[in-house]
């Protein structure tokens, strides 16, 4: 029988063996490099190393054999030619936003973002001379009308923060393309185990790590994936000089979440469906929005884009942001925290937490209000999770 190659393996394989260095000690759990720097045996190595005529290890900003370890598989996995891991998945978003702008250029970005994203575009890049236009991720005519002048880059979430809308990414891809722009996708939610937007037409995928990835609520760490020729013109000599690398150490546990990822967003997802159902049953609910419900207004899209429903929920209940309050501080099973892609399942209110700095007119153009909780499941017995839930609304 032929051996496969790296990226002929399945997901699984490749989440367990991807990119895997060994040292001289032929350890089978991957090393941990905590290193700053690097010796060399000569000056003149030293020279080559740093000319980049010798390959090598020069300084841990630049370069880790951990980091780099997470790198290619995070690059087989997503099916990207290049990987840089960052200190966070704000880092990775800031990075591949802000590196390749210069003043004078344009972006466009749907307007359901997560508040710092939402930031970053409509605070940080105007101030260096950056044009941001925001529009409805599922209009595609107003996508047409703002992608009919050139454009330098564009930024999506599908699905988004925190409503959990689709935005067509092939769709979008070809229109960003016609005005010579590069797609960039925060696939977060969705996780490379139920969606591929490289295979859609996106130029480059980031991740905030510190989500499913690593899974547990331990680290922070960050992704930019993409072609190499974007991400060594114009992501690398941003990453070395302005210093946002990941710690090896956190990428080493990253590496090690990876193992189980496949296993912990399959089985989460199946509890997020059927506590989906359940929280749609209730009198005292608004509305829910889960990408795997056929009444989630973009389902057909999350349906062609997405293999699963993913982890992540979100419910309107009766009322406001005291009916809300009252539902999260009855909890007594899910946690109130405004992290996700976790082992237990956390919940937060929006509008005072993650999306608490955007202007009262800008959470209405999400179609975000103070009814809103976001809802991530975990890996608890999915009946405990239906119970918690249930009394906490049954208090309305």
């Amino acid at each position: 029988m032929t051996t496969r190659k790296e990226n002929e393996w399945k997901t699984a394989t490749k989440l367990v063996r991807g990119g895997t260095m060994r040292s001289q000690h032929g350890e089978t759990s991957e090393a941990i490099f905590l290193t700053s720097g690097y010796a060399y045996d000569s000056a003149e190595q030293a020279a080559a190393r740093m000319s980049g005529d010798e390959e090598g290890f020069v300084y841990s900003r630049y370069g880790n054999p951990t980091n780099q370890m997470l790198a290619e598989r995070l690059a087989l996995l997503e099916g990207a030619e290049t990987c840089r891991v960052t200190s966070s998945g704000m880092g990775a978003i800031s990075s591949a936003m802000i590196a390749p702008c210069s003043a004078g250029d344009r972006v466009v970005a749907a307007s359901a973002l997560f508040g710092s994203c939402r930031h970053i575009c409509s605070t940080i890049l105007p101030r260096y001379g950056v044009e941001t236009e925001f529009v409805d991720g599922s209009d595609m005519q107003a996508w047409e009308k703002a992608l009919s002048k050139p454009t330098r880059l564009v930024l999506i979430e599908s699905p988004s923060n925190p409503l959990l809308e689709a935005v067509d990414i092939a769709a979008v891809a070809a229109l960003a393309h016609k005005a010579g722009a590069k797609l960039v996708v925060d696939n977060v939610f969705a996780t490379p185990v139920f969606q591929k937007p490289l295979e859609l037409g996106a130029d480059i995928v980031v991740y905030s790590a510190t989500k499913h990835m690593d899974g547990q609520g331990r680290v922070l760490a960050g992704a930019i994936l993409g072609d190499s020729e974007f991400i060594e013109e114009f992501i690398d000599p941003w990453l070395r000089h302005t210093g946002p690398s990941a710690s090896p150490f956190n990428a080493w546990v990253v590496l090690k979440g990876l193992e189980t990822l496949e296993l912990r967003v399959h089985a989460a997802s199946t509890s997020a469906a059927r506590i989906a159902d359940t929280i749609a049953a209730h009198p005292n609910i608004n509305a829910v929005r889960y990408p795997g419900r056929k009444d989630h207004p973009h389902y057909r899209v999350h349906a062609k884009q997405m293999s699963g429903g993913g982890t992540l929920i979100a419910f309107s209940v009766k009322g406001a942001r005291a009916e809300a309050f009252k539902v999260l501080n009855a909890l007594q099973l899910v946690d109130i925290s405004n992290n996700l892609g976790d082992t237990k399942s956390l919940a937060c209110h929006p509008c005072s937490t993650t999306h608490r700095a955007l202007t009262e007119e800008e959470q209405e153009q999400m179609g975000l209000d103070e009814s809103w909780i976001r809802l991530s499941v975990g890996l608890e017995a999915t009946s405990d999770l239906e119970a918690d839930l249930v009394q906490a609304l049954n208090l309305l």
